[in-house]
């Protein structure tokens, strides 16, 4: 009895989990837009890509379901439809809620800084390299005597003493003058 009600349970947990997904599309909004020209659809779509949602911070006007994305929508289907230019209906949007609602804002005097820095921080790293590689090497890299070339012997007619000869040969490694 128990495992009959535990089937008929994971049946009509299985039966609950297998529902019709929509598309993306279709959860987004049911609202599907009527054009009096269909080549106007792409610009639309295109430009819901490109404007931001007032309300909504990091969504554009596809992806928001705000009342006020709703509204822009409407609005930029009725400014397709009399036939107004997208930069028209940028201009329009932009006086109403300022640059915001562009995803990709204009270069004009009040934007110069955000499209010029990726540009200043390339100079200053190219730069920091041109100053790093010219500067000298410093006198630690200088090149000094390796156990591969000739070390000097001691002459032994020198005037010091011959515990100052040995010391010398044992520093400069040459057997012949350790005695």
């Amino acid at each position: 009895m128990r495992l009959a009600i535990l089937v008929l349970l994971s049946l009509f947990t299985f039966a609950a989990s297998t529902e019709v997904i929509e598309s993306p599309e279709a959860i987004k909004g049911a609202e599907v837009v009527a054009f009096s020209d269909e080549s106007l659809r792409p610009r639309y779509h295109q430009l819901l890509q490109e404007l931001r949602c007032p309300k909504c911070q990091n969504q554009n006007l596809a992806d928001s379901n705000s009342p006020i994305s709703q509204d822009l929508r409407r609005e930029i289907q009725r400014m397709l439809e009399e036939q107004m230019t997208d930069k028209q209906i940028k201009d329009y949007l932009k006086s109403r809620y300022s640059e915001f609602i562009l995803y990709r804002p204009e270069v004009n005097k009040n934007t110069w800084l955000l499209w010029g820095s990726p540009v200043l921080v390339v100079l200053l790293g190219l730069l920091i390299l041109l100053r790093h590689n010219r500067q000298p090497k410093p006198l630690a890299d200088k090149e000094v005597p390796t156990a591969n070339k000739e070390v000097p012997k001691v002459n032994k007619e020198s005037p010091s003493n011959t515990s100052d000869q040995q010391r010398l040969a044992e520093l400069l490694g040459d057997k012949e003058n350790q005695q």
